[in-house]
């Protein structure tokens, strides 16, 4: 799976052979009102891409996608994205699940002409976000008069009962999450640089689960966000599809965030015009943002040395943490508020989710008080009824 060298367009590093550009792509739309410039598919891409040049996170996500579409189309069918049919997305679909080795030998570089675009294969869910993001793309396509249709539209739908019946699996019990916090208070503390590890990871878990923010979010925020109106502070929060809210923050958690900023000598509460990071470097940079992926090891790193301790008397609850990552965090918070007895439309609102049934799945303490009746009311009865 040899490409050649990635095209200078930052928005689309890879380039296609010449005669699978597209120009005579047998999906290209023929006639009609164009509504965009494009006469290739990198061209035609690269400019759905730059609709999202605002949000870095989401641009992240539609470009691998996009690219693993493209290389595969052209490498394993000798086809440009122009030309692909349902059929041709039935066998993407099968690829995606069972990728060949050539795709996933982990001594590729991430980068480059002979790129690894698979680590493994794809869960069911990823399948799934992976062919939902590509039919926007032609969804994009086809709106703009560059493609005639978009093949995926013929997928069959898939139904949301069971997932609206579920409850969210993947978070901790109020035990668990204490443990986790008072884990970190044996960390060593004797030298500078483990001072500082210990006071950025303390502060980064408790921002995540204070707040319920997603990883790339905390790792966007910065200090002016944090803002007081009527005595009271608000996160603003821009979330996934630049869509903004504003989350309340405990008078506890700007505590937490006081003694952190303290410890890197800035003023407790933050300016209103301050840029510098919520999370820092361990150094305290007040510069430079962390990466998602910076923030979302901090929190591994959190779980498997409480993993650790936990084992040798908790077995189970350290395979939990050793699975637990930054978005447990936000099930986390979801969780226990419901079980707090918040108001499930504040929960939404705290969540930012668009549908109120999306945030019904925290709602865990109902049953656990329907487990608790009926297991109950079979105290005492013979086994052999």
């Amino acid at each position: 799976m040899n490409l050649p060298a990635p095209a200078p367009d930052s928005l689309l590093p890879v380039a296609l052979p010449a005669a699978l550009d597209g120009r005579d792509g047998t999906n290209r739309a023929r006639g009609g009102h164009r509504q965009i410039a494009a006469d290739t598919d990198l061209e035609a891409v690269r400019l759905w891409l730059a609709e999202y040049a605002g949000s870095p996170h989401t641009l992240r996500s539609y470009r691998k996608e996009a690219v693993r579409l493209l290389v595969w189309a052209t490498h394993a069918l000798g086809k440009p994205l122009s030309s692909l049919t349902r059929e041709d997305f039935l066998l993407y679909e099968r690829f995606m699940a069972a990728p060949s080795a050539d795709w996933t030998d982990p001594a590729l570089p991430r980068r480059g002409g002979a790129r690894r675009l698979f680590d493994k294969p794809l869960s069911t869910q990823s399948q799934r976000q992976a062919l939902g993001i590509l039919s926007g793309l032609l969804n994009y396509l086809v709106s703009a008069g560059y493609l005639a249709g978009n093949p995926l539209a013929l997928r069959r739908g898939h139904t949301r009962k069971t997932s609206r019946a579920r409850r969210v699996e993947r978070y901790l019990d109020h035990t668990l999450w204490e443990y986790v916090l008072g884990s970190m208070e044996t960390w060593p503390r004797t030298t500078s640089r483990e001072c500082q590890h210990y006071e950025r990871s303390r502060w980064a878990m408790r921002l995540l689960y204070l707040t319920a923010l997603r990883v790339s979010e905390a790792a966007h925020a910065k200090a002016a966000d944090f803002v007081q109106r009527r005595g009271r502070w608000w996160l603003h929060v821009t979330g996934k599809g630049d869509v903004e809210g504003e989350v309340p923050v405990s008078d506890a958690l700007m505590a937490e965030f006081a003694r952190y900023r303290l410890f890197h000598g800035l003023p407790p509460a933050p300016r209103k015009d301050e840029t510098t990071p919520a999370v820092m470097s361990i150094a305290g940079d007040t510069t430079r943002h962390l990466t998602p992926t910076a923030v979302y090891l901090i929190v591994k790193e959190v779980f498997r040395r409480a993993a650790d301790t936990l084992e040798p008397t908790d077995p189970v609850g350290a395979a939990t943490l050793r699975r637990a990552s930054t978005h447990w965090l936000r099930h986390s918070a979801a969780s226990h508020q419901a079980d707090a007895g918040t108001d499930i439309r504040f929960i939404q609102k705290n969540l930012r989710h668009a549908s109120i049934e999306t945030t019904g799945i925290y709602l865990h303490a109902e049953e656990d008080r329907r487990h608790a009746h009926t297991v109950g009311s079979q105290h005492g009865q013979s086994l052999s009824q």
